[in-house]
């Protein structure tokens, strides 16, 4: 049987069709470079691609694309194919939407052959050539697309509305303090440095020793604060009660001044650690890149407090999984820019990415991707990781271990950042599904039946046909089975266990609870009984409802609030519209609003006027794996729009519709007409508005430096948006001078960026792979004029 070596396989784009229902015609093209004869019975192509529903397949091909479950593809052979030794085969096949990006196109393929008795040969395809996106037809979603094709000259315009400003006009800090009052005198450090400190503040004290010592290569030495005197060249640590700008929890003052030793108060020890960041970022940015020897900081007053509590980061591990020293390191970024919360979405349809202890099977099938079946108990490979689990370069396999997990929390806890768990249930669960069919198939082996029902997720007499919106058929667990619940109460301990052994705070889980795939539980013998049990519940996809109300008892009992995406506190009313559930109101439920799109824009209003306490984290400004632009060779998704620098900063959180639409269409237009009939929110329901979030979902990020490249450098503008105060666009009414504030503010914020963030970031922590945008350029009177 011959190697995967031997075929060389093009794809590409044929055309997109713009149509009422838009459908993309693509091309698969592939060359038998063996001496093997492909017959109808012989092979099986299989590969993961942007999930798209095949429509057709033309049939002078002979052969048939399917899909199989999620992402997972396979090309088979007609009664009749043969593709002889040096032959080429053209596929034309037919999907539902739309793709105008590389990232989209089919990542590792593998040939199955299969010799005359039976046995298999699983060899996969290095050789596959991504033919560019040039035409119009291939850059173009649909008819009201006008968001045009990326180009050298479509930047240059967009740079021109930028300039160049001095020195002095620049943000002396991300994210902007509250107050700030230069001295006009500068304070140089030099010689040996004392950190002095109180004592609950040594862990801030030992942080910022080290972390100056490693910037600076100056001495610095600690100090008990009681009864020092300090002089110049300290530095002083301490606690006060503060109030700045009614926040009364991480504020601080810092002082820079050539009469006194730089002080920092805080008014807790958090307020103290973001008190030391402002000083790290107060460094002369050529002393970090090694430009210069002489440390000078300017002579400073600083009074600095959060405009919101919750400043998170979400990342997802489960589609491509992060080792744990990544985690770390973007934990040390997000403390630098003073976000408070990491919530790490661990479980989904593609893996389970931490040890249970008692329930192996989480780790061994459910961290696990490699060639199977649909119906085995196992997982498929999924973007791209290919039929050999563990291979090198894949990001489909992998898990933290509990030591991981504890370590993880530990360090989070040093930087003043609360980690949340997500654990994915009732939809979102194949891999946890998988992972406990395999235990039930042990444990039957061994003819102990009731361990294994003990944790068992689904109910096996389910006819129920449906696809998520990742095109899963499988990934729902059955909400009427009690060991879903008692499954539940396990690995919830478990995490009680993990983030008590590391000392960290726990008071908030996330459920997940998003995009159940309608048509789940419609034929299920065990949703039907107990169906007839609550006649308040008339159709089974209400019995979300019933799971969230039966979820929430178990985390009350733990003294735990639940954390779900929007979907957690929706029913579907009479007429089938998804309404706000208010009888998870007041506080135990906290959604996670993130779609703001079409008729949700103001979902999340809907939810604080309901007093829902809401975390906002709008996909148009804050989904970081949505792509930077429309370029093809720009790594991202965009379902939600295109996602640069800009838009995490250019936020309005009390009044999205101001910043949403703009995102969107980049003109001012008259919101009021646009989204009419739509709540605003309510005076009085600003105070349940906990904070904000980004996200970053990984289907098409594969390791470290990906990872690094879609956060920056959008998280520094999201930084901004989370800390600082109120921007004075914020609540300009007129559309035409909202805009030029926002341009003249975005100007600043991205000069700041280029010539003081960024370079810092090349060095801080390590140094990142933050994106540098690529240059405008045009051809006029036969010279070319490039900008950035």
């Amino acid at each position: 049987m011959p190697d995967g070596r031997q075929f060389d396989i093009q794809w590409e784009v044929v055309s997109n069709t713009f149509h009422e229902r838009p459908k993309v015609k693509a091309r698969f093209v592939i060359k038998n470079n063996s001496q093997f004869v492909l017959t109808d019975k012989n092979w099986t192509l299989f590969y993961n691609k942007s999930p798209r529903r095949p429509l057709k397949t033309h049939e002078e091909a002979g052969v048939s694309v399917e899909l199989i479950n999620g992402d997972w593809f396979r090309i088979v052979p007609l009664p009749g194919f043969s593709l002889l030794p040096g032959e080429t085969v053209e596929i034309i096949y037919e999907s539902r939407s739309w793709l105008i990006k590389e990232a989209e196109a089919p990542r590792g393929l593998y040939f199955v052959f299969t010799d005359e008795a039976g046995r298999e040969k699983i060899t996969e395809v290095p050789n596959i050539k991504i033919l560019p996106f040039v035409r119009p037809e291939q850059t173009r979603r649909h008819l009201h697309d006008h968001e045009p094709f990326y180009s050298p000259e479509v930047s240059f315009q967009e740079n021109l509305k930028m300039n160049l400003l001095a020195e002095e006009e620049l943000l002396p800090l991300i994210p902007s303090p509250v107050a700030i009052e230069f001295m006009n005198h500068t304070v140089k450090l030099e010689g040996l440095v004392t950190i002095f400190y109180e004592d609950e503040l040594k862990p801030e004290a030992e942080w910022l020793q080290n972390k100056l010592t490693g910037l600076t290569g100056l001495r610095f030495r600690l100090r008990p604060l009681v009864g020092a005197i300090p002089r110049n060249q300290s530095i002083i640590l301490s606690k006060e009660d503060l109030n700045i700008n009614g926040r009364t929890t991480e504020s601080y003052w810092l002082t820079i001044s050539s009469d006194n030793p730089i002080t920092i108060k805080g008014s807790d020890r958090a307020g103290v650690f973001y008190g030391i960041q402002s000083l790290v970022a107060l460094i002369p940015v050529d002393v970090l890149l090694g430009e210069s020897q002489e440390i000078t900081l300017p002579a400073v007053k600083i009074e600095d407090a959060p405009r919101f509590e919750y400043r998170g980061l979400h990342i997802d591990v489960s589609r491509n999984f992060q080792e744990k020293e990544t985690i770390k390191k973007v934990l040390d970024l997000m403390a630098f820019y003073k976000l408070n919360v990491l919530h790490l979405h661990l479980t989904d349809d593609e893996g389970w990415r931490l040890e249970i202890p008692g329930l192996p099977e989480l780790t061994q099938v459910g961290a696990q991707r490699g060639h199977t079946t649909k119906t085995a108990a196992a997982l498929h490979p999924a973007f791209g990781s290919g039929p050999f689990p563990n291979a090198k370069g894949r990001f489909g396999c992998g898990y933290y271990s509990v030591e991981d997990y504890i370590e993880i929390l530990r360090h989070a806890n040093d930087l003043h950042i609360k980690v949340i768990t997500e654990i994915n249930l009732p939809g979102h669960a194949r891999a946890a599904v998988k992972a406990m069919e395999a235990r039930y198939e042990r444990f039957m082996a061994e003819g102990n039946e009731e361990a294994a029902n003990e944790f068992r997720l689904i109910d096996p007499d389910d006819t129920s046909k449906y696809s998520s919106v990742q095109f899963f058929t499988d990934n729902t667990v059955n909400v009427a089975r009690e060991s879903v619940y008692h499954f539940l109460e396990k690995v919830l301990d478990e995490l009680i266990g993990m983030y008590a052994k590391a000392g960290a705070p726990l008071d908030i889980v996330h459920i997940g609870g998003d995009e159940v795939p309608r048509g789940a539980w419609s034929r299920s013998p065990m949703i039907d009984a107990l169906m007839k049990t609550m006649p308040e519940i008339t159709h089974p996809a209400n019995m979300h409802v019933y799971f969230t109300r039966r979820a929430l008892e178990i985390f009350r009992e733990r003294n735990l609030r639940m954390a779900g995406w929007e979907e957690i506190a929706l029913h579907k009313s009479i007429d089938s519209v998804r309404v706000v559930n208010p009888d998870f109101a007041g506080g135990s439920v906290i959604p996670f609003a993130y779609n703001n799109l079409w008729v949700y824009t103001d979902l999340a209003y809907r939810y604080a006027n309901t007093g829902f306490p809401v975390v906002l984290c709008h996909v148009t400004n804050f989904y970081f794996d949505l792509a930077y632009n429309k370029d093809p060779k720009e790594p991202g998704l965009y379902w939600g729009g295109f996602i640069g620098a800009k838009e995490p900063w250019h936020y309005n959180p009390f009044n999205i519709f101001y910043s949403t639409m703009e995102t969107i269409m980049g003109a001012p237009i008259d919101y009021e007409v646009a989204f009419a009939g739509m709540e605003r929110l309510q005076p009085e329901a600003r105070k349940n508005i906990l904070g904000l979030q980004a996200q970053l979902w990984s289907e098409t990020i594969f390791g470290q430096e990906m990872l690094e490249y879609y956060l920056l450098p959008k998280l520094i503008g999201f930084s901004e948006s989370a800390w600082a105060q109120e921007r004075i666009w914020e609540t300009t009414t007129d559309p035409v001078l909202r805009n030029k504030q926002v341009q003249d503010g975005w100007n600043i914020f991205a000069n700041t960026l280029a010539r003081r963030e960024l370079p810092r970031l090349s060095e801080l922590h390590g140094g990142f792979n933050y994106r540098i945008p690529l240059p405008g350029a045009i051809i006029k009177e036969g010279r070319l004029h490039a900008n950035i």
